[in-house]
């Protein structure tokens, strides 16, 4: 066994946590500065071994603790010192490869820890002696300035230190606690001594009064005997005066039980009726409720009904007025149509004319042109004659007028054939307009059946969507009513919670809300619940049960106490109350006997559970049998070791308690759980019956949602269509006009294109004529031919202008008629007819006449719904205002019936109440009797043993009986100085004068063994002394003679003789006389260090460095004469020279071998021996701290310090 590591924080210059690991098993060497806490190492370690620390005061604490100070901070709070001991010996009796051993101070605390666990100084101090580390030899650890206290130590001292390392302390206590006992005996026996000589003297004087006393006592057995017959007479008259109020009391208890049953059984009625009042109030409650709900609804239906009722009328008359104005359209369209193709066919008729006159205008205006082109040629040429002189003048002006005509004809053909070009393109726009017309009136067709069959659409959505939200509707109501059930289901279920809770203390009402959300959170299947829950009873056996089972009813079934302790630690983590766990595991299947009769039943065969539970119902109520009475309870109890209860709670126990009263039936707790489990189960109905209505409402939802947004979609669809209608009309009107227009506009071209082709001929007539003129000569006057063509001319001129005229007034009127006719069409009938169309499709384009007969289809069918709606509203109302008067009724009745009962109750309390006053009366009469009774028993027993002459009956009566004993009392006044109880103290001090002999003869025994036992610790202690120095005296030879070969030592007993020479060494052989080691005075040193024959030296003679050699070679021998695990050396080789310290050093090395040594130096001698080196360094704050070096480094050290030292 050794050190393995050391741990030390705040102790003394330590204040950081310095680890020191590892320690070598053998040598290890620890160097470091003066006042860098070497010391304090040493110290640390003794703290936690030695008795040096012990029992420290608070200022003793304090001083242990590192105190920071100045800039490296405040006083250190607590410190502590670990050591981890190799254990791999079995040196400690822990049966662990090593062990830690802590001690911990503060200001306030001194405590110890083996393994981390804490434990006492005693039980510490044990365990190190049984490893080997002895009290008595404080040597293994040996600090700075041992050496010198030995050296300077007397010659008694170090003899007191041989018998300390022999252990006489041990005998020495043993020996005082003996001598201790022996003075106690003393003293005791003398003491017994003085008693014996009292009752001595206390004897003979009571046997003088023996004699006076017979004659007392005689006249004493008459006195009792008459006392005995006078209280025997009066415990009669006692005994028959309770035996008559017991009789009145059992009628009086009779009445009372059965009044008190029928209490009971009222109390169950009126608790029967308050459930029933409570549940009809909240059937009222929900009547109430769904009265207010019908009757809104009824209003709102009304009221939408009578809306949609006005919305119908007004529909219908709405569409009456559509419809009619419709067929007006209609019909004013189809008088419009014939009006139109009346005017179109006298257009017809009117046009063909027009043109033909037109035509025949046209012809008649040409032939007028040109004639009268021709004139006006002849006519220029008659008078060309006077405006030129030559032809070659004329001919250049005609050639002029030619060139001009040529021009004017080529720009009349440009604009003939534009005027063309722009017929042509106003004739195919007019037949693209009338194309593009046909286009979008078959679109707007298209259209309208498309929106009819949305209008549809949208009206079987509607509907649906109408018989879902009526749906709906009612669900609300259902849930409107469940909620509220459930709400009050909740409010009962926490009713009775809190009554059950108040019927248990307040840590395990807490436990039992926690164990059932803890075991589902840590999802164990082994937890059943609480026992309450796992079993029901019949009505007649539950106070019997109730009783039985008390707070076990609370207690939690689970499978195994695994399952338990799991529940339990998170109960404990959480501070979530107590339970009580019933593992099933560890219950114990019992086989009972129960008795085979009716009057007696076995309780646990009255319950109702589940197998799995058996022994879980066996533990509580397997040990229990229901009786009848009391009486034949405590019979079946005492027959069978049973308990016994009768059916209103009185309970026998089976090791004799009786336990019985009045059971108050309104606190049950088998009730209360009862009603618990309905209202949890009524409660789990409507909550389920909650959820899946609003599953299906969320349904409806959802349902009415999809076909609101169909709807929308389909609603989105004909605004779309109406939005698109109206561009289409728009643009078939803006079609109409254009048509129009361009109508107009190709009558305008025909006619501009017929006046341009006139000009142009004209213009080529009068080219002609002039072409023809320049192919002439220029004569004065025209040739007849030319004059009769101008004759004619002038004739067909005139005749063509009075046609013309003619036809220009028939033209004219047929133009007229024709412009009439066509403005009439264009601007009136026509217009009005698209006017007419468009009104008309309008109210067809999207399906509106549809839509609206569709709306009002169904605005029809829902005030159909809507009365059918109202009448069963009405007829509910009627319903409920029926089954609230029922219930009302049924209210009433309750609460007189219940008024009828408390009126019962309170007589009856007042009865019971009166009888109790009885019954408290009886038993106070009883008292008084009982008293009495016991009274004249006492006084009976007080009379002691009775003569046999009392026993006789005696015939006198009371007042003759009384006359005697006046006279025998006389007589006994007699003897009032007499000692009545002479012969009892006679007897008494004589039992004690037996008794004190008897003892007196125990301490005379307990003496001569006490004596004894003091001998032989003596002679033990003798023995102990004389060879612990004959060990250490030839171990100190042995040491010091390998410490200085060349010299001899010797430690010397000394004696207490004549002479002062007189003394023991080691090698000494004289007999063991009376002597004895209490004649030892001290322990002399003769030391020589060159010759092995001299005598010597004492040790006062010798050098400093001879002194501490002789003193270390002595801690060497009493090393070895009383190993220790380990040793401690501070600086031990310091006042040595240097070729001792060198055998020092071997010595050392050759006992670590077998021990492990630690020790400090500033010689370099033990270095090359060392197996582990330590440094100890400080910093400016003062703070020590270890660290590991090599050898080199401890050399390096060691050499400067000398250096330093020199």
């Amino acid at each position: 066994m050794h050190i393995k590591s050391l741990k030390i924080q705040g102790f003394k210059s330590y204040r950081d946590e310095t680890f020191v690991n590892p320690f070598s098993p053998g040598l290890n060497l620890l160097v470091g500065r003066n006042g860098s806490g070497k010391s304090n190492f040493f110290s640390a370690i003794r703290f936690v071994l030695s008795d040096q620390y012990t029992s420290l005061s608070r200022e003793e604490r304090q001083a242990l603790l590192h105190d920071g100070g100045g800039a490296s901070g405040g006083q250190t709070m607590s410190a502590f010192v670990e050591i981890e001991f190799d254990n791999t010996d079995g040196r400690f009796p822990t049966n662990k490869p090593s062990l830690l051993l802590r001690r911990t101070i503060g200001l306030k605390k001194d405590e110890y820890q083996l393994d981390r666990k804490s434990t006492s100084k005693g039980e510490v101090m044990s365990i190190l002696e049984s490893a080997g580390f002895s009290r008595s030899n404080p040597y293994y650890i040996v600090p700075q300035g041992r050496i010198t206290h030995l050296t300077n130590q007397k010659d008694q001292d170090r003899l007191q230190l041989l018998k300390e390392v022999a252990g006489t302390k041990l005998y020495e206590e043993k020996r005082a606690e003996s001598t201790k006992i022996m003075d106690e005996s003393k003293a005791k026996r003398e003491k017994i001594d003085d008693l014996l000589e009292f009752i001595k003297a206390r004897l003979d004087e009571l046997e003088e009064e023996k004699e006076e006393l017979k004659e007392f006592q005689t006249q004493d057995r008459k006195r009792r005997t008459l006392e005995y017959a006078i209280y025997q007479r009066e415990l009669k008259d006692v005994g028959e005066a309770l035996d008559t109020i017991e009789d009145e009391r059992r009628r009086d208890v009779d009445n009372a039980n059965t009044r008190r049953t029928e209490f009971a059984q009222r109390e169950s009625e009126m608790a029967e009726h308050d459930a029933t009042l409570a549940s009809h109030r909240q059937k009222l409650e929900l009547l109430g409720i769904e009265h207010r709900q019908a009757s809104a609804d009824r209003r709102e239906a009304t009221k939408a009904k009578a809306q949609v009722e006005c919305l119908v009328q007004d529909a219908e008359d709405a569409g009456k007025k559509g419809s009619d104005r419709l067929k007006q359209h209609k019909k004013e369209l189809s008088t419009l149509e014939e009006s139109i193709l009346e005017k179109e066919a006298e257009l017809m008729e009117v046009s063909p004319t027009w043109e033909d006159k037109t035509k025949e205008e046209s012809v008649l205006h040409q032939r007028l042109d040109e004639v009268t082109t021709l004139l006006s040629t002849l006519q220029a040429k008659q008078g060309r004659t006077s405006q030129f002189k030559t032809q070659k003048e004329r001919d250049a002006h005609l050639k002029a007028i030619i060139a001009e005509r040529e021009k004017l004809v080529q720009e009349r053909e440009r604009r003939i054939e534009s005027t063309k070009l722009d017929l042509e393109g106003c004739k195919r726009e007019l037949s693209e307009n009338e194309k593009r017309s046909d286009e979008l009136r078959a679109e707007m067709e298209g259209r309208k059946e498309a929106g009819r069959e949305v209008m549809e659409e949208v009206g079987k959505l509607k509907e649906e969507e109408g018989e879902k939200i009526e749906k709906r509707k009612d669900l609300w109501k259902v849930d409107a009513r469940l909620e509220s059930q459930v709400k009050h289901a909740t409010q009962e279920l926490k009713n009775r919670e809190r009554d059950l809770y108040s019927m248990m203390d307040r840590d395990t009402n807490k436990g039992l809300k926690s164990v059932k959300a803890i075991a589902e959170r840590l999802g164990l299947e082994g937890y059943y619940g609480p026992l309450y829950e796992l079993f029901s009873v019949e009505e007649r056996y539950k106070t019997a049960v109730e009783v039985t089972a008390g707070n076990s009813l609370f207690q939690v079934v689970v499978d195994t106490d695994e399952t338990a302790t799991a529940i339990l630690d998170v109960m404990l983590k959480e501070k979530s109350g107590r339970i009580t766990f019933m593992p099933l595991n560890r219950l114990k299947h019992q086989e009972i006997a129960y008795p085979q009769a009716k009057e007696a039943i076995a309780m646990i065969k009255k319950l109702e559970f589940d197998n799995k539970y058996q022994l879980a119902f066996q533990q509580v109520f397997g040990k229990t049998i229901i009786c009848q009475s009391l009486d034949i309870a405590g019979a079946y109890t005492r027959q069978y070791d049973l308990n016994s209860i009768t059916l209103d709670g009185d309970k026998y126990d089976r090791k004799g308690s009786l336990t019985g009263g009045y059971h108050d039936t309104k606190r049950s707790r088998l009730d209360s759980i009862k009603q618990l489990k309905e209202w949890q189960s009524r409660l789990d109905e409507e909550s389920s019956a909650l959820a899946e209505v609003r599953q299906a409402i969320a349904k409806l939802d959802q349902e009415i949602s999809q076909i609101s947004g169909k709807r929308q979609i389909a609603e989105g669809k004909i605004r779309r269509m109406q939005e698109e209608r109206e561009p289409t009309i728009n643009a078939l009107q803006q079609l109409s006009f254009e048509l129009e227009r361009l109508r107009v506009r190709k009558q305008k071209l025909e006619a501009a294109l017929l006046d341009q082709n006139s000009v142009t001929r004209n213009l080529k007539t009068e080219i002609a004529a002039f072409e023809a003129e320049l192919k002439t000569k220029m004569d004065q006057k025209l040739s007849d031919a030319e004059l009769k063509q101008m004759d004619d001319l002038n004739v067909e001129s005139d005749k063509a202008k009075k046609d013309l005229v003619k036809l220009s007034k028939h033209i004219s009127e047929l133009e007229s008629k024709k412009n009439l006719l066509e403005l009439d069409l264009t601007e009136n009938l026509r217009r009005r007819r698209e006017e007419l169309r468009g009104k008309i499709d309008s109210h067809d384009a999207t399906g509106s006449q549809l839509a609206d007969i569709q709306d009002l289809d169904a605005r029809k069918r829902e005030v159909v719904n809507l009365a059918k709606q109202v009448d069963e509203l009405s007829k509910k109302l009627e319903d409920i205002d029926q089954e609230t008067e029922q219930l009302n009724a049924q209210v009433q009745k309750l609460v007189k019936d219940r008024e009828k009962m408390e009126t019962q109750q309170t007589e009856d309390g007042r009865s019971l109440a009166k009888q109790q006053k009885n019954m408290e009366r009886y038993l106070t009469k009883k008292q008084v009797l009982i008293a009495r009774k016991d009274d004249c028993n006492k006084n009976i027993r007080d009379l002691g043993v009775l003569p046999e002459e009392a026993f006789v009956e005696t015939s006198d009566s009371s007042e003759k009986l009384l006359k005697k004993l006046r006279k025998v009392n006389e007589a006994l006044k007699g003897f009032a100085h007499v000692n009545k109880k002479a012969f009892e103290q006679y007897t008494n001090f004589t039992k004690q004068q037996d008794e004190l002999i008897d003892r007196q003869r125990e301490l005379d025994e307990s003496s001569v063994s006490i004596l004894e036992l003091i001998d032989t610790l003596d002679a033990r202690k003798d023995e102990a002394i004389e060879r612990t120095f004959k060990q250490v005296a030839k171990a100190f030879g042995e040491v010091f003679e390998n410490l200085v070969p060349a010299g001899r030592g010797q430690l010397i007993m000394q004696r207490r003789e004549a002479h002062k020479d007189d003394e023991m060494d080691v090698d000494g052989d004289e007999s063991e006389d009376d002597n004895g080691v209490d004649n030892y005075t001290g322990v002399a040193i003769r030391v020589s260090f060159n010759s092995k024959s001299s005598e010597g030296l004492k040790i006062q003679q010798l050098s400093g460095g001879q002194k501490a050699l002789v003193a270390l070679a002595l801690i060497f021998a009493i090393q070895k004469c009383d190993p220790a695990p380990f040793y401690l050396f501070d600086e031990v080789d310091s006042a040595l020279d240097s070729q001792i310290r060198e055998r020092v050093a071997v010595m050392i090395d050759e006992l670590s071998q077998n021990g492990q040594y630690i020790c400090t130096t500033f010689r370099p001698e033990l270095i090359p021996h060392a197996e582990s080196y330590f440094g100890v360094v400080f910093n400016n704050s003062k703070i020590s701290n270890v660290k590991s070096i090599s050898a080199d480094e401890c050399m390096t050290f060691v050499e400067a310090a000398e250096v330093v030292r020199a």
